[in-house]
């Protein structure tokens, strides 16, 4: 068996191969590679997993393409600052804003039941809470589908846009229903269009962004949704206060026509500054371009998304639903969006204090503010510290203590209190979740669509049923909902905990320079490639 020093390499800084001498740097035949060449340049090399097993098979190892292997390291350490600065201030502000709407549009008709929704179209017993649950039906339906088709295309920068622009449209539709039936299949269709969105964007943010940075970016996306909560109260209640009987329409409708008037106008906007992938951006320049990909590859040692002709539906989801990590962060997002439930229908919860409706809608806003700030605090450390598990469970500890408290008094103070701990308490560590799914499956890109999207999916099942825990009679305590939130809070905790125990076990093979493989990383979870540059899961 050959070793190291007889074949003349060593594992260097990184855990990149080098070359111990020049004669074998010379036997790499030199990349054909030019600023105005493709650079998905790939070298046969007779190192394998175990670099003293000269038994196994030659490999294909990636080299960095000139332009990236010819910097100093200071120089390559500034142009990587600057490139992820451009992409922050071209990707992230755009996405809030869209995502900011999408949670907006979907959600309003808590508010609008507020607003006068419910007796001008006369809905009787259960027909609110199956509007509302009747969206999540189409949502769940289109998700898996979506983010494939959008992998596929490579065009998220087209996709996206257009997706909002219909779901804009259906939105202000919404203030056209004059029925129960008519509203139900305005919502279904309203879900059935927005499922486009939060999978596309958490894929679009993982295919340009590292592990160690995926976490604070997460955050900042699902930051749009967290404010939408705040402004959604805000918004109504000035609706409510000022255009109530405007042109014959009650304030409800006013709502639906505005929020969707404001989604299309800012999905025409996205159409000019959402970017595609990194290899077909065509705002980067070529450097940029090959830094952008090098970055990604060097992380995870594979290639993310190289060409359409490259993504397959059925192949990406057959390794996401053959790997069992893919099901345990399933059950994880299932009991964290289930235990969030309470924010569809959160005006009528903090409604049962048994103040005014607009000082109602006023007082939906702290907890939502309260939310925002410490889900950046926490995917910020949790991003510096190289840690998801900790930031995931701790705040679900304050959320079990919230729902205990709302289900066991009815006195306003404490619940209120109950009621600002909620919503840090499910949405602080769950935006850190969201980022460990692609920390935990992150390659081949089709296999991270697939399960993205159907984690997502899954999870917001919760949503179906959960509205019909909150009938007018069941508050101001609502004990069942509340019990089954606190349940849910600690599943997830264990969920999070049995997850942890199999990366460590996964991390402990690699240590050993042993192959993941079988029921626990299906085919590409963990390419050779990686496992020999060093990569291990995050913990």
């Amino acid at each position: 068996m050959a070793t190291p020093h007889q074949t003349g390499k060593f594992y260097g800084p990184g855990g990149l191969w080098k070359s111990k001498k020049k004669q074998n740097e010379a036997a790499v035949p030199e990349s054909p590679f030019r600023n105005d060449e493709k650079f998905d340049v790939e070298h046969v090399s007779n190192t394998s997993l175990d670099p003293t097993d000269a038994s196994q098979p030659a490999r294909r190892r990636r080299e960095a393409p000139p332009l990236v292997r010819d910097l100093a390291p200071e120089e390559r350490a500034r142009l990587e600052k600057v490139l992820v600065k451009k992409v922050d201030l071209r990707l992230l502000p755009m996405l809030i804003l869209m995502y900011l709407m999408n949670y907006l549009d979907r959600n309003n008709i808590a508010a609008a039941r507020l607003a006068g929704l419910e007796d001008e179209l006369g809905l009787t017993g259960t027909q609110y809470l199956t509007c509302v649950s009747i969206l999540f039906v189409g949502y769940i339906l289109m998700q898996v589908p979506s983010n494939l088709f959008m992998n596929k295309i490579g065009k998220p920068s087209l996709y996206l846009p257009t997706c909002m622009v219909v779901w804009g449209v259906i939105s202000a539709a919404t203030a056209a229903a004059e029925s129960f039936g008519g509203l139900v299949a305005i919502r279904f269709f309203l879900g059935f269009v927005e499922a486009a969105y939060f999978p596309g964007c958490l894929f679009l943010l993982s295919s340009w962004y590292t592990r160690k940075e995926l976490g604070f970016r997460t955050a900042i996306l699902y930051s749009g949704s967290l404010m939408s909560g705040a402004f959604s109260g805000l918004i109504t209640a000035g609706i409510t206060g000022g255009m109530d009987g405007k042109q014959g329409l009650r304030a409800w409708r006013w709502l639906f026509i505005i929020e969707g008037v404001i989604t299309i106008a800012i999905a025409f906007v996205a159409y000019f500054i959402l970017p595609d992938f990194p290899r077909t951006t065509t705002w980067l320049t070529e450097n940029e371009r090959q830094l952008a990909v090098w970055r990604l590859d060097e992380d995870i040692g594979e290639d993310d998304w190289t060409g359409s002709q490259n993504q397959t539906f059925w192949h990406g989801m057959k390794l996401a639903f053959q790997d069992i990590k893919m099901w345990n962060l399933m059950v994880l997002l299932f009991c964290f969006v289930a235990s969030g439930t309470v924010t569809n229908l959160f005006p009528t919860i903090v409604g049962t204090l048994g103040y005014s409706n607009i000082n109602s809608l006023l007082l939906t806003v702290p907890p939502y503010v309260l939310g925002v700030i410490t889900t950046f605090l926490n995917s910020w450390h949790a991003d510096r510290t190289g840690e998801r598990y900790f930031h995931i469970t701790l705040p679900l500890y304050f959320a079990v203590i919230a729902f205990i408290i709302a289900a066991a008094t009815i006195k306003t103070a404490p619940r209120y209190l109950a009621m600002m701990l909620m919503i840090p308490g499910v949405y602080t560590g769950y935006v850190v979740a969201l980022a460990w799914i692609s920390n935990t499956l992150p390659r081949p890109p089709a296999k991270r669509a697939a399960a993205l999207a159907a984690i997502n999916a899954v999870s917001n099942a919760s949503s179906i049923y959960a509205s019909y825990m909150y009938p007018k009679s069941a508050g101001p305590r609502y004990v069942v909902a509340m019990s089954v939130n606190c349940v849910t809070a600690f599943i997830a905790i264990v969920a999070a905990t049995v997850l942890r125990f199999t990366l460590v076990h996964l991390n402990k093979k690699l240590d050993r320079g042993e192959v993941v493989e079988g029921a626990v990383a299906v085919g590409e979870a963990v390419p050779g490639e990686a496992a020999r540059k060093g990569f291990r899961f995050v913990l």
